[in-house]
């Protein structure tokens, strides 16, 4: 696959594209003679990204799924590829819950594992199948700065985040030989719905928009790891690095998420 192509896909599937990052990419990717696919668990939402996107002059499907509901979505990627030959899965869709207010309850370990973990799989697992047989695609992975090291304020989600990591850059390197490229996302703080209930300072806060600019031209390089913004990476990457006999006295005392 070429590096033109990576840059100008012309059928693009967004999973989580009702709001934040999966909008906000959603919007990006917005033009004329491209395709985009796109999916949410809210319909209403859903449906006004679309409009949004129509209006750019993309051409727009949308469905309302659960990505955790694996045959049905791999129904609507196989249908949709039908369509146009996918060129770009962005596997976005996420929850996010912590042990502020009545701790992390096992109901929502069971949940952020399923959508987090088991949704990004199957989200990804029917696109390759696809992009093998055309012999070129490119699949991005949304985790997140979290990723690098267990906070105590949100251990499910920073455990669900690291494995699509690891999966994602480990998956790059089987790919390869196939043309397709893999790139995992690892946000830092981002002003969405999922971040505005965080009772907490949010050091180098950005908006959904600017983080979909950054995606699109990380994307557009074929780029490993598009992590972002560097000095929150650079945390992030140092505490995991550290042992944990250092950085555990510290992370104690952050502030826990709700």
């Amino acid at each position: 696959m070429t590096r033109q192509t990576f840059s100008n896909p012309r059928h693009v599937l967004i999973t989580g594209a009702t709001s934040g990052i999966g909008a906000a990419l959603a919007q990006a990717y917005a033009e004329p003679g491209r395709l985009l696919s796109l999916t949410g668990r809210d319909g209403t939402r859903l449906a006004a990204v679309a409009e949004s996107c129509r209006k750019a002059g993309a051409e727009v499907v949308a469905a309302t799924l659960d990505v955790c509901d694996r045959e049905r979505l791999t129904r609507w990627i196989e249908e949709v590829h039908r369509q146009r030959p996918l060129d770009l899965l962005i596997a976005n869709a996420g929850i996010s819950a912590g042990t502020g207010g009545d701790g992390e309850t096992e109901e929502q370990v069971r949940r952020i594992f399923a959508v987090n973990g088991d949704g990004v799989v199957n989200s990804v697992l029917p696109a390759i199948d696809l992009m093998r047989r055309q012999g070129h695609g490119q699949i991005a992975l949304m985790s997140s700065l979290a990723a690098f090291r267990g906070f105590p304020g949100a251990p499910a989600y920073c455990a669900s985040k690291a494995m699509v990591r690891v999966w994602g850059e480990a998956l790059r390197g089987v790919l390869a030989p196939d043309g397709i490229g893999v790139s995992v996302i690892c946000p830092g703080y981002i002003d969405t719905p999922m971040t505005r209930v965080n009772r907490f300072p949010m050091p180098l806060l950005m908006s959904s928009e600017r983080a979909a600019r950054i995606c699109k031209r990380g994307l557009a390089r074929n780029r490993a790891r598009i992590a972002f913004p560097f000095p929150t990476y650079f945390a992030a990457w140092l505490l995991g690095a550290l042992p944990p006999g250092l950085t555990d006295p510290l992370l104690r005392r952050l502030p826990a998420k709700e």
